[in-house]
């Protein structure tokens, strides 16, 4: 019997296709790969150690726009509704982060500073000379380090349902909520129970969910375990250790209001921290995955967020 995520995979790959989306392999070094899904345009010649970066110029009539997923499941399933609705009018690229998805190293550098610099590299390679990220959860905390460190390259910033960085505090205040030990009891369950739990922390309300679902979620989303239990060690700081980065970006947040994994009153502080630079706007009736549980109501202030980072002198200068 097929597995239903599996079949599920192979549906959203076609529909990726039918708006002008392929796959892409970028090799950045020896042994480390990043797959990326990108628009059919983009040049293919990335996955070529030995060629020079790419120089073609961006198409000054679609802006470039990166999403970065969140933990629990690659980009394309976790931006499925995104890349679907924004791809007439930006140029999308969708990586799987280090042992996610298709992208893999035999670096052993678990750091979130390691992939935003993985993640840099392999767009420079693709081509990408400036881009607005959008990134949720673990990804918005990637795409913090990516502006922090490449600030050339980074526009602007959508971060949804994120944090600067995974302090001490932070995690035992959510796990506590959570009623969850450790990040990766909660984010590699290896049980359908787990399964359930971590969609159910994740989302706004419980939804039934077949059991069989649950299963095949489980026997093929969390591969990689000990390198991703790695990625979530490397990713917590200490309270006295953290310090806050100054960005130049523009930069707003968007959460589901009813986030129970990093709650209003996190993003409220996120805003307090980054100096009331950022707006923030939340969405009615979503939790932590507010772009799969209100993907319309998200999608519509996407749009809006991304139209208020570009104008006409901004797209004459890229």
């Amino acid at each position: 019997m097929v597995n239903s995520l599996v079949a599920y995979t192979r549906l959203l790959h076609w529909l990726m296709k039918l708006v002008g989306m392929r796959q892409e392999e970028v090799h950045i070094e020896p042994g480390t790969v990043i797959h990326f899904w990108v628009p059919s345009e983009t040049t293919s010649k990335a996955n070529d150690l030995h060629t020079q970066p790419i120089k073609k110029k961006q198409n000054p009539e679609k802006p470039v726009v990166v999403f970065l997923h969140g933990f629990g499941f690659n980009g394309i399933l976790n931006w499925q509704f995104q890349v679907l609705a924004l791809s007439r009018k930006y140029s999308l690229y969708v990586p799987d982060f280090l042992f996610f998805g298709g992208s893999t190293t035999l670096r052993n550098d678990r750091s979130p500073g390691f992939q935003a610099e993985s993640m840099a590299k392999a767009l420079r390679q693709l081509g990408i000379h400036k881009c607005t990220l959008v990134g949720h959860s673990y990804g918005g905390m990637v795409g913090f380090k990516m502006a922090e460190m490449f600030p050339d390259l980074v526009h602007s910033m959508v971060i949804c349902c994120s944090v600067m960085a995974l302090t001490d505090s932070i995690s035992r205040v959510s796990l506590a909520r959570l009623g969850f030990s450790s990040w990766s009891e909660f984010l590699i369950p290896n049980s359908i129970i787990g399964v359930k739990a971590m969609l159910n922390g994740g989302s706004y309300r419980s939804q039934w969910i077949p059991e069989f679902v649950h299963k095949d979620i489980l026997e093929v989303m969390f591969d990689n375990r000990e390198e991703r239990t790695e990625l979530l060690e490397a990713l917590q700081v200490r309270d006295e250790d953290f310090r806050i980065s100054k960005f130049s970006q523009k930069i707003h947040l968007l959460w589901g209001k009813e986030d129970k994994i990093f709650t209003m009153e996190v993003a409220y502080n996120l805003k307090e921290q980054l100096e009331g630079k950022p707006t923030l706007d939340a969405i009615e009736k979503a939790g932590h995955l507010v772009q799969l549980d209100r993907p319309f109501v998200y999608n519509s202030c996407l749009k809006k967020i991304l139209e208020s980072f570009y104008n006409y002198d901004d797209l004459k200068q890229q």
